[in-house]
């Protein structure tokens, strides 16, 4: 039935029949009509008879719990429910059917996972966290429904991801609606570090140490528990879902990711492993034992339909073939012209001169070097620069020269800002001063006194130039800010006035 059901796309990037595939195709049926998430969607022992079963949440939790009870032969244990990844309403109705003091029957539970109590005991029950409405997290004992752990987030948890023991160390990584993923320790009731992302996260799962992040910008990103961005590989499509793949045979933990075109990609770190092609868009993963087999992929489609496959025991996942390499375009070949006389007469006398040539470019290296250190010492010396050198007048000119007509002929209008770059000191005791040629231009005010400057506001100081030449000839103009009692200037610029177009034409 499932023979078509989906490709398999191998580590060389070549699509291979079921032979080659690394993936069996063991039930595939589009008309299942299950509509479910990978948080919802568990491989578990239930029962306890060794049989490992899928459990899909399309019943509500009244009906799952009395459909459990009928057909288990031993009373349901609190042990089982750790495998229930329910709907968030009915996660709410559970909790709030214990009647627990210590949590209020209004609290809307939005994300959940379970944390391991301890390594001495494996049959021990794990604890239950649960993200809540309210900015929390908190940690349960799945006995007697109690708090044991209350940790506050700015925002609402959406995705928790938690590694560690509950009596020893433990950490929590919770991924927000404010885009932000907080990690959490065991004594800390305030988010230790912060994970900013540029976009909505879509998924977080711990691989290893690494925490691997799918965002809606169609990309996944790894980053360790203190924040630092590992890598970023980008995806071909949106991403629908996200779980982990864990091979305890091999010792392989890899992430499978769900995109919308139909492709569920296997990563591990930024190496791509593998590609399966669904019929439609997957919407949910898992992966894990089931029956007798203890690598079994289930997922759940868009559309409804179920597709379970089995990883074959001989398959090994290479990472040979991954689109993190080199791109394609790199492997074509150019069309490079033929080699003419003249490029090679001029490759003989590279090769012949070679060092020669390296001397001489040093050379004008320096000289270039010394030049311009030459030059900004006596822009300092002269105060040639808009901008104050020493600390003592932090002070900032910029020139501006508009034109203002008036009759026949133009008059400019010369407005100089001039700023106090100081934080706190504030300049007082300043002069303007302009140097014109006198044949040419004149000035009603070439020197006055400058007021107060505050730190950090910017002044325009304006006066007026009347061209007297009627030949279109322009000139500079000097513009200097002096200290009173000292002759070197602090700054100066050079206005280039434009020509006299008025006159002219008269």
């Amino acid at each position: 039935m499932a023979a078509a059901s989906s490709s398999d796309y191998n580590g060389c990037g070549a699509e291979s029949n079921e032979a080659n595939s690394k993936w069996l195709d063991a039930h595939y049926d589009p008309m299942a009509n299950i509509h479910t998430f990978s948080a919802c969607l568990a491989l578990a022992d239930l029962h306890g008879d060794g049989e490992y079963k899928d459990r899909i949440d399309p019943l509500t939790l009244k009906e799952m719990l009395e459909s459990i009870r009928e057909t288990a032969e031993e009373p349901l244990s609190v042990q089982s429910l750790r495998f229930l990844q329910l709907e968030l309403s009915e996660m709410e109705a559970f909790v709030n059917q214990h009647k627990s003091n210590s949590i209020k029957r209004q609290t809307v539970i939005t994300t959940m996972t379970t944390l391991k109590k301890n390594l001495a005991d494996e049959d021990a029950v794990s604890c239950l966290v649960l993200g809540t409405e309210n900015k929390e997290l908190l940690v349960l004992d799945p006995e007697a429904f109690t708090i044991l752990a209350k940790m506050s987030l700015p925002s609402v948890p959406v995705f928790l991801e938690v590694s560690g023991q509950f009596d020893v160390e433990f950490r929590l990584a919770a991924a927000c609606r404010n885009g932000n993923i907080y990690i959490l320790r065991r004594d800390s009731k305030h988010p230790k570090y912060c994970i900013e992302l540029s976009a909505q996260p879509v998924g977080l799962i711990r691989v290893h140490k690494v925490l691997v992040v799918g965002s809606t910008q169609d990309s996944l990103h790894g980053f360790t528990h203190k924040g630092k961005k590992l890598w970023t590989v980008q995806m071909p499509a949106a991403i629908l879902t996200m779980n982990l793949l864990e091979q305890h045979s091999r010792g392989l933990q890899a992430v499978m990711t769900g995109l919308a075109n139909g492709e569920v990609r296997i990563y591990r770190d930024k190496a791509l492993l593998n590609v399966i092609h669904t019929p439609d868009a997957v919407t949910s993963l898992c992966f894990g034992r089931y029956g007798r087999e203890d690598n079994t992929l289930i997922m759940t489609t868009r559309g409804g339909g179920l597709i379970i496959k089995i990883l074959k025991r001989t398959a090994v996942f290479v990472e040979g073939g991954s689109e993190v390499g080199p791109p394609p375009a790199q492997a074509m070949k150019l069309n490079v012209p033929r080699k003419t006389r003249l490029y090679v007469d001029q490759t003989l006398r590279e090769r012949e001169a070679g060092t020669a040539m390296h001397r001489a470019f040093q050379t004008d290296l320096y000289l270039l070097r010394l030049r311009a250190a030459r030059a900004y010492l006596q822009a300092l010396e002269s105060s040639l620069s808009p901008m104050s050198a020493t600390a003592r007048e932090p002070l900032k000119l910029h020139a501006v020269v508009s034109i203002w007509v008036q009759g026949l002929g133009p008059t400019f209008k010369l407005t100089l800002h001039l700023q106090n770059t100081s934080t706190a000191r504030p300049v007082l005791g300043l002069l303007v001063c302009c140097l014109y040629n006198e044949a040419l231009y004149s000035l009603p005010r070439a020197f006055f006194k400058v007021p107060l400057l505050v730190p950090g506001l910017n002044y325009p100081l304006e006066t007026f130039v009347e061209s007297l030449s009627n030949k279109g000839i322009s000139d500079i103009i000097k513009v200097l800010v002096l200290r009173e009692g000292q002759s070197a200037p602090l700054l100066s610029a050079h206005v280039n006035m434009p020509g006299s177009e008025g006159l002219a034409a008269a």
